[in-house]
């Protein structure tokens, strides 16, 4: 298994950084962080990276997943930030959605269950790309699975899970919107399941409340966490992140 990895959330609506609470979206309001005072998506990252040694983030594009309006020119902008890298989750529904984001210098190109229209484009997006630079985004809403895909309607998760990793795929989110935003701690018999049958990388992303939450996945064999609100509230600290990570 590779590297545990700490990835801190950008989440974009209205070209501006957000906060994200329950999958909530008309809610979602600027962000407010403890580390920066701004909510320009650019100079957050610039921030996290400069100053707290993140390079490495997580993008929801939220305009181009609501609004087929995609920030090119903000995603464009972090990604020439020297030594940065990005997986970004745009809302891909069709392989030709996906084709103009394999002309960027991504480090993952995401494909949401909730956004997806159909397997296919699962399976056409694995032979344009890169297998180990797609991952594929299991949404759910309290563990309940969200997507148009209809193969998987009405199907338990990992059976799911399952069938993504029949197709070729290596690296999966547990994405919960329900707990995003939340900081509800923990790790679910379901994650622990999923974790015992899936072969490849796990990224968890939602409810990650603090450093020990942080070390349960790590010591569970989960391949790293998503983190956004416990990091930018301050709950956790980015000097025991760097502790942690160098040790």
């Amino acid at each position: 298994m590779n590297k545990f990895r700490i990835i801190p959330v950008i989440d974009i609506l209205n070209s501006q950084a957000v906060h994200a609470i329950k999958g909530e979206r008309e809610k979602y309001k600027p962000l407010k962080s403890v580390l920066i005072n701004n909510s320009n998506p650019t100079r957050i990252a610039l921030k996290l990276k400069n100053k707290y040694l993140f390079n490495e983030f997580y993008i929801a594009d939220l305009d181009a997943i609501l609004q087929k309006k995609p920030n090119i020119t903000i995603i464009s902008k972090i990604l020439d930030i020297p030594g940065v890298e990005i997986m970004i989750d745009p809302g891909i529904k069709t392989k030709k959605n996906a084709e103009k984001y394999f002309k960027l210098n991504l480090k993952s190109l995401i494909l949401g269950l909730e956004t997806l229209r159909d397997l296919k484009v699962i399976m056409e997006c694995l032979e344009l790309f890169d297998t180990n630079r797609i991952v594929v985004s299991i949404d759910m809403y309290n563990e309940v699975i969200q997507t148009n895909i209809r193969e998987f309607k009405n199907q338990d998760i990992p059976e799911i899970v399952r069938k993504i990793e029949d197709l070729g795929v290596v690296n999966i989110i547990l994405l919960d919107l329900f707990k995003v935003g939340q900081k509800m701690g923990g790790i679910s018999a379901l994650y622990l399941k999923i974790r015992e049958q899936f072969n490849g990388e796990i990224l968890i992303g939602g409810g990650i409340k603090d450093l020990q939450d942080i070390k349960d996945y790590k010591s569970n064999n989960f391949s790293g966490v998503l983190i956004g609100t416990a990091l930018h509230d301050g709950s956790i600290k980015t000097e025991e992140l760097r502790n942690f990570l160098k040790n």
